[in-house]
């Protein structure tokens, strides 16, 4: 079997012609399996979902409980069979419930990765190799400019700041599915017990990560919270509401932002953020090339991000390797949050 013919791209998305299904697709399809719940990878409308079961539920709050026709879940290792192929999910570690999704037909394995980092992650499943004929990967850092300090270090600058300004409040802006539960026990692991405030459109997934038995300690609402509590507060919130009428509560703050984007610091200079954290939940360079290596793979695919630098790394270690050229997926977006009280609809 040629792997075109169990994978391929397509307008839609990745296509399987041997399953007749689709990976992470950007329109409404019949059939879809969906790698983890960030909007540019999971879309409401599809007939039938297959996904873990952490996806499917942050789906569904972020949906609404019929975001699709009908659903599966799929634990990480099970395998299941549609139209021929052998499909099983694999941790990914991107964020809570994210997996690989391995094909298998004929004796032909490809892994689609979806969004990936092999960076220690308490809030998520880790990363898990799974070898293969064709690795589908990322490439959103996949520049080797782009090397993350330890995420630890990163939140030690953020405490730094909170104990140096006391008065101040530090509003951390964070997608709200994963990136801000990650911080939220980054911080927890260094010793910060206070109560972290966090934006409504943050509070129902916040809350989902804590029936799954994620300990975030004392998580309180911005919204009733009287405006003294704010001094020397840690107040996480969705990015786009560090520029809204939202953040004018907070007295003289210190705006901070969590993302492997900080590296860059005219992106940090262009949304006037003052204390940049680089903190990312997808893999860097050195965490990309390791990745793809301990896969064993014979074949690259490479889907968004800087495609053409990890085909050329492939092909110097003579891989076969292309870039697929795909559209509709990157970094995730960001929620529309005009008000405090908004429920975490689909970043748009």
């Amino acid at each position: 079997m040629r792997p075109e013919d169990l994978l391929c791209p397509s307008p839609k998305g990745l296509y399987s012609p041997a399953g007749d299904f689709y990976v992470d697709p950007t329109r409404a399809v019949p059939r879809a399996l969906i790698t983890h719940g960030h909007s540019d990878h999971a879309r409401a409308g599809h007939a039938h979902v297959l996904a873990t079961r952490q996806t499917l539920d942050l789906m569904a709050i972020r949906y609404g409980e019929g975001f699709a026709g009908a659903s599966q879940a799929l634990a990480y290792g099970e395998a299941v069979v549609i139209n021929g192929v052998r499909v099983s999910l694999h941790p990914a570690g991107h964020v809570l419930g994210s997996a690989q999704v391995r094909l298998e037909k004929d004796g032909l394995v490809i892994v689609v990765s979806g969004d990936y980092k092999d960076a220690a992650d308490p809030t998520c499943a880790p990363f898990e190799p799974v070898r293969c004929h064709v690795f589908v990967s990322e490439a959103t850092f996949g520049l080797p400019v782009f090397r993350h300090p330890p995420a630890a270090a990163e939140t030690e600058k953020l405490l730094a700041s909170v104990r140096i300004f006391p008065e101040r409040t530090h509003i951390v802006g964070a997608y709200s599915l994963g990136k801000a539960q990650r911080m939220m026990a980054l911080m927890r692991a260094a010793g910060h017990d206070a109560p972290i405030y966090v934006h409504g459109a943050l509070t129902a997934i916040t809350d989902y990560y804590g029936t799954q038995g994620l300990a975030l300690g004392d998580i309180r609402p911005v919204k009733g919270t009287d405006k003294a509590a704010f001094a020397g507060a840690v107040v996480i919130a969705p990015p786009s509401a560090m520029t809204d009428i939202w953040a004018r509560r907070f007295a003289d703050p210190i705006t901070c932002f969590a993302s492997g984007w900080m590296r860059v610091r005219a992106r940090a200079r262009q949304r006037g953020v003052e204390l940049p954290l680089v903190v990312s939940d997808h893999a860097d360079w050195d965490g990309l090339t390791a990745s793809i290596h301990a896969t064993g793979c014979e074949e690259l695919w490479v889907t968004h991000g800087a495609e053409d630098a990890l085909v050329h790394w492939a092909q110097t270690r003579q891989l076969r390797a292309r870039p697929l050229h795909m559209v509709g997926y990157g970094e995730e977006d960001e929620e529309a949050a005009p008000t405090d009280g908004a429920a975490p609809g689909a970043e748009p």
